[in-house]
């Protein structure tokens, strides 16, 4: 077959998005398909391929919200006018799924969409946007979810909409199937006998790290337990860098949250272009440097390890743990059971389906706000690592299934199986 994947970002691009895209459109590529990523153009980009999956990229940015910036129309034609077998779309509320919208019908191959969460369903400036959603989500032949009870799926289920799968996320075999580099702890400056939580996300300012860092501020210790934080982390990429686009986005954020918030965020990308740390983040590096200062058996580490280091990271680590405020499917739960590791999270996205799929973590009472945001409270938090560290047999028993359960089902080999045969039963239906 040949197909085509479309999503914001791609390799070397960092995220959920990009990595899931990879793995899948990577694993078909081994077993004799040909896979095309069209994507957005990044300045860091060098290459036209990536282990044997091409990459088409396209100067264009934004969504319908926004608004669609770049040569949106020769997208458009590029997909209208190709050979491709099948086409697949992952997540709402970006270019390459708001840009198809009036050429759906034009798209003759199978046309499969991943929503990806929903996100801002319920943000108001999202309400036209998803009034027009279900009439857009007809049009696709197949939909894909990744949890069974998320504000995606029963919306779908909401507007009678049945045509769609649920496949789970999963972590990678080739990266998980490796020894524990007994290195990894003194190179990192990482004492042998500490008790080691890890948590890893992108710096949006909505991945837990700065919960996690006052949690770990009051975690509370038994006598001489030393206990590290690992808060791993990259920075996010951005393609309006030009006083163009950064027009552009201003006047589509003064429409959608009118002129405090557009000031804000404005001074904000201002002070971070000068280098200065601003909200959530210089919060998380002053937390860091008060308990480094101050706390004699805690220790934090803000840390962006390349992928093979955190890979070890997950390796060598006794817990781990994540807060974030918004999530679909995280991976890192996914891959914190690969790792053998328990996790503890909050109750976001479907992170307690994941519990009960991969047997290999808790979940910590949190609450959500009226916009979907989950909000735990770091005296909370801080209690639950408190109670599980504590508990060696339970944390062992947790990492021992994790690590049997994914094996078994939520490898991205076999993962990457059940999107070929949707794939294949599509194409027999077209």
């Amino acid at each position: 077959m040949k197909v085509l994947f479309c999503c914001e970002f791609y390799a070397p691009s960092v995220g959920g998005v990009q990595e899931v895209i990879r793995q899948l459109a990577e694993r078909l590529v081994e077993k004799g398909h040909q896979v095309t990523v069209a994507t957005s153009k990044l300045p860091n980009r060098n290459f036209t391929s990536l282990n044997g999956v091409s990459i088409k990229e396209f100067l264009v940015s934004g969504n319908l919200v926004r608004g669609i910036f770049g040569d949106e129309d020769k997208y458009r034609q590029y997909i209208i006018g190709s050979d491709f077998e099948v086409l697949m779309i992952k997540a709402a509320q970006q270019w390459t799924f708001d840009a198809l919208w009036p050429v759906l019908e034009q798209i003759k191959i199978p046309k499969v969409f991943i929503p990806c969460g929903f996100s801002a369903l319920m943000e108001p400036a999202y309400a036209t946007y998803y009034s027009k959603m279900p009439d857009v989500l007809r049009k696709f032949d197949h939909l894909i979810f990744y949890a069974s009870d998320y504000r995606d799926i029963n919306f779908t289920k909401q507007h009678g909409i049945s045509n769609f799968s649920i496949i789970p996320n999963g972590a990678s075999e080739k990266e998980f199937n490796v020894n524990k580099d007994a290195t990894f702890r003194s190179r990192n400056s990482i004492s042998e006998d500490a008790f080691v939580f890890l948590t890893v996300g992108s710096l949006t300012g909505l991945k837990g790290h700065l919960e996690l860092a006052h949690a770990f501020d009051k975690l509370a210790l038994k006598l001489d337990v030393k206990a590290v934080l690992v808060l791993n982390g990259n920075d996010c990429t951005r393609l309006d860098t030009n006083l163009l686009s950064f027009l552009r986005s201003y006047i589509s954020l003064l429409r959608s949250y009118g002129i405090y918030y557009t000031a804000r965020h404005a001074l904000k990308r201002l002070l971070q272009k000068m280098g200065v740390r601003v909200g959530r983040l210089e919060g998380i590096h002053n937390i860091a440097m008060t308990i480094n200062k101050n706390e004699k058996h805690k220790k934090v580490l803000v840390t962006n390890f390349s992928r093979s280091e955190l890979i070890q990271a997950y390796m060598t680590s006794d817990m781990f743990v994540f807060a974030s405020n918004i999530e679909y499917s995280p991976l890192v739960l996914f891959e914190s059971a690969a790792a053998g590791i328990p996790f503890l999270s909050v109750n976001v996205g479907n992170s307690i389906e994941i519990a009960s799929w991969t047997q290999s973590g808790e979940i910590c009472p949190s609450e959500r706000d009226e916009r979907g945001y989950t909000r735990v409270s770091a005296d909370v938090l801080a209690q639950k690592m408190a109670e599980m560290m504590s508990n060696e047999l339970r944390l062992k028993e947790l990492g021992n299934r994790g690590k049997h359960n994914w094996s078994e089902r939520y490898t991205w080999q076999k993962i990457a199986i059940q999107y070929e045969q949707i794939f294949e039963n599509l194409q027999e239906k077209h």
